[in-house]
């Protein structure tokens, strides 16, 4: 059984906003090849280059971190929240009322969605060595931010947003030289 697939960000096709506000390139998603409508986690990169209305996804929490650009304001439910400093995630629920503005100019969003009920994420940003550990009731993507992040078992680098899917209960040493999300996606939560 294999237990770490690697997924390069060259090999991701972008796909364009309906509202022309952006491009998506989904890093992962679960189960393969579900939709928008029946994925129980779905993991992506996405270049905003207009603020407006986020899309609604009922029953979906949503984690998402600002990674290249000034940043954004996000209006949830009314309430502003800016996310002007990069690398910090910041969750909330898919299915509010969500706005956005851009800080100043276009950005990049590395964005977790998991469904209530199917799946639940905790997003970590890693800047420097760390242990990795898989829990039995779940999955661990690692996907390179910024600069490089190495597994030392087995041997595997990663370049800027490539990512590494580890499927297998365990634990695995991660060295990062800049920034590399982790994240932890629990089943049936």
């Amino acid at each position: 059984m294999t237990t770490v697939q690697v997924l390069r960000a060259d090999r991701r096709p972008a796909i364009p906003w309906l509202n022309g506000g952006g491009i998506t390139r989904e890093v992962a998603g679960h189960p393969a090849g579900a939709g928008l409508a029946d994925f129980h986690w779905r993991v992506s990169l996405a270049d905003v280059a207009q603020g407006g209305p986020f899309s609604r996804f009922e029953g979906v929490d949503r984690v998402i971190t600002v990674v290249e650009g000034a940043g954004m304001a996000l209006t949830v439910a009314g309430t502003e929240h800016r996310l002007a400093e990069p690398f910090r995630p910041f969750a909330f629920p898919g299915d509010a009322e969500t706005g956005c503005e851009l800080l100043g100019g276009p950005v990049v969003d590395f964005n977790v969605m998991t469904r209530r009920g199917l799946a639940a994420a905790e997003v970590e940003v890693a800047d420097g060595p760390r242990t990795c550990t898989v829990p039995a009731d779940a999955v661990v993507l690692l996907v390179c931010l910024d600069g490089t992040a190495e597994l030392v078992a087995p041997e595997l680098r990663l370049g800027r947003y490539d990512a590494a899917l580890l499927t297998a209960p365990g634990e695995q040493q991660l060295r990062v030289d800049g920034r590399t999300a982790v994240v932890t996606i629990r089943r049936g939560a």
